[in-house]
């Protein structure tokens, strides 16, 4: 990574602009203005993309990894690719002088695609090309910029150790950018928190163009972009993370019982037991509607993965104690390194074979593209059986063909860390939360109605077994559904706290009190960013 004295290639660079805002500017206007720019680095042409530019469609498409948007008729009308840090800076600068929102995208899979569509006029900026990740194997650190995705940064870790990692998710194609500032988890949260619990240093654009370290920005601004959605705030250029010691050999299994082997019992039991196992393992729960050995019937699978940070020999007798009920043996297990642990969790992800090579983590596109909606919750109680079965009876509807429901245990480090350390408020009482899908292979808006009601007919059929004032949700699986602001119209921190206090809880006012010390004219903005508080 580069010392931040080299990232300020620009110096005073508002004042090299006398243009005033007006309706009559155009993309054309914007695209001259960064090209007036007097930039002593690479040219920054080769990296605009109009839309009559011939890589304008390709360049889009590229990290649109949410299918349902790929054909939206909300376009931006130029993509930036920065390929250094004063390309982000002179980008923020022209775009507030010729009227264009800007989209940040690092690596594309924001659930309503709010990194690339916008309904204002706006210009993309895609961090792909900021890719540079540096290992301090030493200090147990890493600068990562944002444009890397968190497989990039996988296989930049196992190049350098094999005895460190990072809590962070397990689809290797999102961007760093996004998910550490959401707060990031996998299989190693209930040892070492959430990716956004491990950063320690970040460099950020303000509105005004500077580029900011941890020191420089303050504790207020660090603290909101860990957890509370950097877009809010400027443009995450870097992270500076600390990595986590991990045994040589893990322990992982996936294990998959449908209603005919006790499934259902097997659900109610684990959710008395998975957040309050050994810190060195978490068991996740996939459910599915699968066809039944019972010809001609369906049933319901639920599929237990699982990573233990031991041998083993460690973790059969743990589970014969805490969780007898899976019927886990040693021949369901098997011992892998932690990278390659990662390799068989995306394979239970996507379907691709186990057995691939370390560098497919460093593809930044999905081999499957299918066309979904998603939604979360958060359980502060045991679902009961009743609760549980009506959920299966959900699952036999034709929209749930290709449905998920996957609970993830909290716990461990989750349970040790205060709900306002960073904006991220769901700690200490939430046993699990909900990651809800619906997945849908027709094409037409009819279509994807009927899918999406349908989820959302379950999210109502969940309400009296999740949380409750607010009902709570995870920022990364975001859901407009829950509330936005409005469109042209000034959003009041009142109405914004409709979907804001879902997301951050008691966290919501202090993010809305940093906003207005950092972007008090509300220029990064979208459906739910975070509000100006107004004078109290």
């Amino acid at each position: 990574m580069m010392h931040l004295s080299l990232y300020f290639t620009v110096v005073a660079i508002a004042l090299l602009f006398s243009f005033t805002s007006s309706s009559a500017d155009t993309h054309e206007n914007f695209v001259q203005c960064l090209y007036n720019y007097p930039n002593s680095g690479t040219s920054i042409s080769k990296v605009v993309y109009t839309q009559t530019n011939s890589s304008y469609t390709s360049t889009l498409d590229s990290s649109i990894q949410i299918s349902r948007f790929l054909n939206a008729s909300s376009k931006p009308l130029v993509i930036v690719t920065p390929l250094v840090i004063s390309h982000v800076q002179v980008t923020i600068i022209c775009s507030q002088h010729h009227g264009m929102q800007i989209r940040t995208r690092s690596g594309g899979h924001d659930y309503e695609g709010l990194s690339y569509i916008a309904k204002d006029p706006f210009v993309v900026l895609d961090l792909k090309n900021l890719r540079e990740i540096k290992v301090d194997v030493e200090k147990s650190n890493a600068w990562v910029q944002a444009g890397s995705t968190i497989g990039e940064l996988y296989y930049s870790i196992s190049q350098k150790s094999k005895t460190l990692g990072f809590p962070a998710g397990v689809c290797p194609t999102v961007g760093t950018g996004g998910h550490f500032s959401g707060g990031g988890y996998g299989f190693l949260m209930r040892k070492y928190g959430l990716a956004a619990d491990n950063v320690i240093d970040a460099h950020i654009v303000d509105v005004k163009g500077n580029l900011l370290d941890r020191k420089a920005m303050g504790e207020d601004l660090f603290w909101a972009i860990r957890g509370g959605g950097g877009a809010s705030f400027g443009v995450i250029v870097a992270w500076k993370i600390k990595l986590v010691p991990v045994p040589s050999k893990v322990t992982v299994f996936r294990i998959a019982r449908t209603l005919e082997q006790n499934a259902t019992e097997i659900i109610r039991k684990w959710q008395l037991v998975a957040n309050k196992f050994d810190q060195r393992l978490i068991i996740r729960v996939a459910m599915t509607r699968v066809n039944s050995s019972q010809r001609g019937k369906l049933t319901i699978q639920a599929r237990f993965e699982s990573m233990f940070l031991g041998r083993v020999d460690q973790l059969i007798p743990l589970m014969q104690k805490r969780f007898p009920e899976l019927g886990l043996v040693k021949e369901d297990c098997t011992e892998m390194s932690w990278i390659n642990s990662i390799l068989f969790m995306k394979a239970g992800l996507v379907g691709s074979a186990s057995n691939e090579t370390l560098e497919v983590l460093l593809n930044r596109t999905q081999a499957v593209f299918l066309t979904f909606k998603g939604k979360s919750d958060y359980v502060r109680k045991p679902i009961s059986v009743v609760g549980l079965r009506g959920l299966w009876r959900l699952f036999y509807e034709d929209e749930a063909r290709d449905a998920s429901v996957e609970f993830a245990p909290y716990g461990g480090r989750m349970d040790e860390i205060s709900e306002s350390e960073i904006p991220f408020p769901h700690r200490s009482g939430n046993m699990f939360h909900i990651h809800y899908a619906v997945y849908w292979q027709e094409e037409g808006d009819e279509a994807a109605q009927r899918y999406i009601n349908w989820l959302r007919r379950l999210y109502k059929y969940m309400e009296p077994y999740v949380s409750k004032s607010p009902r709570a949700a995870y920022l990364n699986y975001r859901d407009l559904d829950i509330g936005v602001n409005n469109n042209y119209d000034y959003t009041s921190y009142r109405q914004a706290s409709i979907w804001g206090l879902k997301y951050f809880n008691n966290n919501f006012k202090r993010l809305a009190k940093v906003k207005v010390k950092v972007d008090p004219q509300n220029f990064f903005r979208n459906e739910q960013s975070i509000p100006l508080l107004e004078s109290e």
